[in-house]
C-alpha cells in the first residue's frame, strides 16, 4: 500500500537533515534540466511539490538550512539559447484517435470533405499507415540539395536553430543524392534506439553524469545542446516522414512514393509502413504495431501509429484546421494505468474564473512518469463517477500526456468516506461561483477583485505563446504581486523603474543578484515590441486562443483597426459586427466574448495603458501568393457541384484570399452555386461581383478533376 512522505512535524533532526540534502540535489538537477538543457524531467506540479516540502522542513528546522538550499537561488544560470528559424510551412500537430470508432469517423470526414468521395461511396481511399516514433520533431532545409538549415518544431511556426547539432547525426545527409527539388524542407523524427539509450545511460552512470528517464528525453536533451560536440557523442538517429515547403508543387504524387524518394535522396526509413484501404486494414496495422513495440521488430520507442491520405493532391485539397491537418490522424496506444490513493480534491481558479477540480494523489509511476496530480475535469465528472477524497482510484495519462482519474475502486472504499461537495463560492476570494445553464464549468464572479484570476491572467500574459518573458516565472509573478510591484499588466513594463525606487531592489533580495535582475529587465524590455497576434492572445480573452488570435491579427492587420472595430461591433446591427462574425473560424459566441471584453471599461483602460507602453507590430502579411484572388474577400454560397464548400474555402485561402461567411461592401466575389438565395441577392444589391463555379475555376486557373491513383 503506497503512502505519502513522513509528516514534517514527526521528523527527527537526522531525518530532516538527510531529506534536505536529497531535496537540494534533486531540485538542482531539475533546475538545470529546465533552465539550461531545455529538457524538463518533471511536471510543474511535481516540481512545486518538492519545493513545498523543502520549505516546510526548513521552516520547522531553520537551524538545518543548507548553504546550497534551492531557496537561496532562483532556477539555474540561463543558457545563451538558440537563434530562431521560421518554418517554410507550419509544423502542425495531429488530432488523435483512441479506438476504432475514432478511426471510422476520420475516414468518414475525409469522404465528406472531398466531393468525388462523398458522391461515390464505392470509390476507395488509400491510407498510408506509418509508425509514430517517440522522439523529437525536426525540419531540415535543403537548397540545391545542400543542407543549409535545421530546426526543432518549436511552437509550430518558429523553431530553434540546431543546424550544427543535426549535422552530427549520421542518418542526415549533408548533400542529397540523385534528382531532387531546388528547395525542400524535409521533416522527420530525431530519436534514440533502446540499445543506444541503455548504452548511453551506462556511460553516463560511470562518468557520474545525469541518467536519462527514457529514450525520448535522451534524444531531446542531446539534440538541444549548445555545444554540438556533445551532440556528436550521443547516438542519435533520424527518420524522414514528411515535407514542409517545396519549390515543386509536390515532391511526390503519393505519400508512399515520397518515402521512396527520401530513401533515394539518402535518408533511412524503418520499412514497416503499409498501404491500407479501410478501417479494418488500419486497425490490423495498429494491432501489428502494438505487438512490434514490445518485440525486437521495432528497436525504438513508438507511442502509436499515423494514418495519412496517400494521394498528395487530396492532402492539399483537404488542407488543415487551425491546429491539425484534415488528411492525417495519430492512433495512440492505450494509456497505461495505475492504482493509487486520491488524497485530496483541490479547487483551482483560472484566469477566466473557471473553478477546476484537481486530484492530489499518492505519487504513482504511470508509463514511466511520476504522477502526483490529475485532472477531474468539472463537478459533473466528480458526481457521475462518485469520486471521493480518500478513494482508491485508477489513474491514466490521457494520450500519454495529461494524467486523469479514470474511475474509483468501490470495493476498496472505506465506509466513512463522504461524497464531495463542489463549492458554490470561490475558494480564493469568496465571491459567488455561478454555473450558467448549459455550461459544464462553474465560474467565480469576482473578476479582477479575485486574486487568483489576476495572478493567472498575469501568468498567461508572460507565458510562452504570449509575451514569453524569460525569467518571469510563476513564483516571481506571485511574489511581485504579493508585494504590490505588479497590480496590473502594464506594471510589468514599469518594474525596472519601480525597482530603482525600492528600498530593497531586486539585486539585493534572496535568490537574486545583479546579473539575474539585469537579465529579467532586459527580457522585459525586449518584449516592448510585440506582434499583434501575440498581444491579442496575451490578453486572455475567453475562447481566443493562439490560432484565433492569428486569424484576428490577419483580418484587422493592426491594433488601432482591431480596437475600433471591436468597439463599433457592440452595435448588433453594425457592419463591424457583421464583419467580425463573418470571419471564417469566428462564430457568434466567440465574437460575443471578444466584443464583451473590449466593452468592459476596466479592460479597455488596461488595453490602452498597455498600448501606450508598447510597440504593437502590424500583422505580417501572408506569404506572397501569385494568384488573381490574393488579398480578395470571397464568399461561397449555394450548392456547389464541382467541390464541397469546405474544400472551396481551403483552396481559396491557399491562394491568398480572405474567406468570410457573409456578404458586405468589403466582399470582392460571391461564388454562387445552385439555390444561392439571400447572399446572392445581397451581393446584387451591393454591386458585388457574382461568379459561377465555372467562372471561379477559370479565374483561379485550377482544375478540379478527380485525382487518379
Amino acid at each position: 500500500m503506497s503512502r505519502g512522505p513522513i509528516p514534517v512535524e514527526t521528523l527527527t533532526d537526522l531525518e530532516a537533515s538527510g531529506e534536505l540534502a536529497h531535496l537540494a540535489r534533486e531540485i538542482a538537477r531539475l533546475d538545470k534540466a529546465y533552465h539550461q538543457d531545455d529538457a524538463p524531467l518533471a511536471t510543474d506540479a511535481e516540481y512545486d511539490q518538492l519545493r513545498k516540502r523543502l520549505e516546510a522542513i526548513e521552516t520547522k528546522f531553520p537551524h538545518l538550512k543548507r548553504q546550497d538550499s534551492p531557496k537561496r537561488k532562483v532556477g539555474a544560470a540561463p543558457a545563451q539559447g538558440f537563434a530562431k528559424i521560421r518554418h517554410a510551412a507550419p509544423m502542425l500537430s495531429l488530432d488523435n484517435a483512441f479506438d476504432e470508432q475514432d478511426v471510422e469517423d476520420f475516414i468518414a470526414s475525409v469522404r465528406r470533405y472531398l466531393k468525388e468521395l462523398r458522391d461515390n461511396p464505392g470509390h476507395t481511399v488509400d491510407f498510408f499507415a506509418d509508425l509514430k516514433i517517440d522522439g523529437l520533431s525536426a525540419s531540415l532545409t535543403y537548397e540545391h540539395g545542400k543542407l543549409v538549415r535545421g530546426a526543432t518544431r518549436g511552437d509550430g511556426e518558429v523553431g530553434e536553430d540546431v543546424t550544427e547539432n543535426l549535422k552530427t547525426i549520421a542518418d542526415i545527409p549533408h548533400q542529397l543524392n540523385g534528382s531532387y527539388p531546388d528547395f525542400i524542407e524535409i521533416r522527420g523524427e530525431v530519436y534514440m534506439s533502446r540499445k543506444d539509450f541503455f548504452a548511453l545511460n551506462e556511460a553516463q552512470e560511470k562518468a557520474g553524469e545525469k541518467i536519462f528517464a527514457n529514450p525520448r528525453n535522451a534524444a531531446a536533451g542531446s539534440l538541444r545542446q549548445l555545444d554540438p560536440s556533445i551532440t556528436a557523442k550521443r547516438p542519435l538517429s533520424f527518420f524522414a516522414y514528411a515535407w514542409g515547403g517545396c519549390s515543386d508543387r509536390f515532391p511526390a504524387q503519393t505519400q508512399n512514393s515520397f518515402i521512396d524518394n527520401v530513401q533515394a535522396w539518402g535518408f533511412k526509413h524503418h520499412g514497416l509502413s503499409r498501404l491500407c484501404r479501410n478501417a479494418h486494414d488500419l486497425m490490423k496495422y495498429w494491432s501489428d504495431a502494438a505487438e512490434w513495440r514490445v518485440a525486437p521488430t521495432v528497436p525504438f520507442d513508438i507511442d502509436g501509429v499515423v494514418y495519412k491520405v496517400n494521394i498528395v493532391d487530396w492532402q492539399e485539397r483537404l488542407g488543415a484546421s487551425d491546429r491539425a491537418p484534415r488528411w492525417a490522424i495519430a492512433h495512440k496506444f492505450p494509456a497505461e494505468q495505475a492504482e493509487t490513493i486520491l488524497e485530496k480534491i483541490d479547487i483551482q481558479v483560472g484566469r477566466t474564473g473557471v473553478l477546476t477540480p484537481v486530484a492530489h494523489l499518492a505519487p504513482i509511476n504511470v508509463g514511466g512518469v511520476l504522477v502526483s496530480r490529475a485532472t477531474l475535469h468539472n463537478e459533473d465528472y466528480i458526481a457521475e463517477k462518485d469520486i471521493r477524497e480518500g478513494d482508491r482510484v485508477i489513474v491514466q495519462r490521457a494520450g500519454d500526456v495529461i494524467p486523469q482519474v479514470v474511475r474509483v475502486i468501490p470495493e476498496k472504499r472505506q465506509s466513512y468516506l463522504t461524497a464531495f461537495t463542489f463549492p458554490a463560492t470561490c475558494p480564493v476570494c469568496g465571491s459567488v461561483a455561478v454555473r450558467e445553464e448549459g455550461q459544464a464549468a462553474r465560474r467565480c464572479t469576482g473578476g479582477l477583485i479575485c486574486p487568483a484570476q489576476v495572478v493567472e491572467r498575469v501568468r498567461h500574459f508572460v507565458s510562452r505563446g504570449a509575451f514569453d518573458i524569460e525569467g518571469l516565472g510563476d513564483k516571481h509573478v506571485e511574489a511581485f504581486m504579493a508585494e504590490g510591484l505588479i497590480t496590473h499588466l502594464a506594471d510589468i513594463f514599469r518594474l525596472e523603474e519601480r525597482d530603482r525606487q525600492s528600498l530593497t531592489p531586486l539585486r539585493n533580495r534572496p535568490g537574486w543578484g545583479a546579473k539575474s535582475a539585469e537579465n529579467l529587465f532586459a527580457a522585459i524590455k525586449a518584449r516592448r515590441h510585440i506582434s499583434l497576434e501575440r498581444f491579442i492572445y496575451a490578453l486572455g480573452i475567453p475562447q481566443i486562443g493562439e490560432a484565433t488570435a492569428r486569424l484576428l491579427a490577419q483580418h484587422y492587420e493592426n491594433f488601432p483597426n482591431l480596437r475600433a472595430n471591436c468597439l463599433a461591433a457592440q452595435d448588433m446591427d453594425s457592419e463591424a459586427r457583421k464583419d467580425l462574425v463573418a470571419i471564417n473560424g469566428i462564430g457568434p459566441k466567440m465574437a460575443d466574448d471578444l466584443i464583451g471584453f473590449f466593452a468592459e471599461p476596466h479592460n479597455l483602460a488596461g488595453i490602452d495603458e498597455l498600448a501606450s507602453l508598447l510597440t504593437i507590430l502590424p500583422a505580417e502579411p501572408l506569404a506572397a501568393v501569385d494568384s488573381p484572388v490574393a488579398g480578395k474577400t470571397v464568399v461561397f454560397t449555394g450548392a456547389l457541384s464541382r467541390f464541397t464548400r469546405d474544400e472551396a474555402k481551403v483552396k481559396a485561402m491557399a491562394l491568398g484570399a480572405k474567406v468570410t461567411d457573409s456578404v458586405s461592401k468589403k466582399t470582392d466575389y460571391v461564388v454562387a452555386g445552385a439555390d444561392a438565395g439571400s447572399k446572392a441577392a445581397k451581393a446584387t444589391q451591393l454591386g458585388v461581383r457574382i461568379l459561377s463555379e465555372e467562372e471561379w475555376i477559370s479565374l483561379i486557373g485550377e482544375s478540379y478533376e478527380v485525382a487518379k491513383e
